[in-house]
């Protein structure tokens, strides 16, 4: 099947949820998506394509939706997956990234040594927003170059 139908088939089965988590947003619901075999195939084949293109090293996944996809996008391409989580999932020394959304704030914390200066690394999450805020934060913070983090 061609990218674009398969793009299709992944657009028709996401639905638009308005006015969640509060009034205002406009809220992207993937579950549909993940419920349908099909499209929850072409998902990944598109996905493990564009991160293919990258010539990443390291694929990271934001919790908890990043852990959906971005394992499975790293083991396709035989990449290391690396999580990073909200505050107190993670055992050992961590880095921690406070992010700002327009619904409320919180902590992510990355694994100290988890990814090495250098590293190209794309970035899995459903909420751009969230991926974009963490990104400037998380490349001053270990070190990476903003020009080698990708968003997905």
């Amino acid at each position: 099947m061609e990218d674009k139908n398969k793009l299709d088939r992944v657009k028709a089965r996401i639905d638009a949820i308005p006015d969640f988590p509060k009034p205002g947003i406009l809220f992207r619901d993937i579950f549909p998506v993940l419920s349908d075999h099909g499209a929850f195939s072409d998902l990944i084949d598109l996905m493990t394509s564009h991160v293919k293109s990258l010539s990443v090293d390291v694929v990271i996944g934001l919790d908890a939706r990043g852990f959906l996809l971005g394992p499975i996008i790293a083991q396709n391409l035989q990449l290391p997956f690396v999580p990073i989580r909200k505050k107190g999932k993670l055992p050992g020394k961590t880095i921690q990234v406070e992010y700002k959304l327009e619904y409320g704030s919180d902590i992510f914390e990355l694994q100290v040594d988890s990814v090495k200066e250098g590293q190209r690394t794309v970035i899995v999450d459903d909420l751009l927003a969230t991926g974009g805020k963490v990104l400037h934060k998380l490349s001053n913070i270990v070190n990476l170059n903003p020009d080698n983090i990708s968003i997905m």
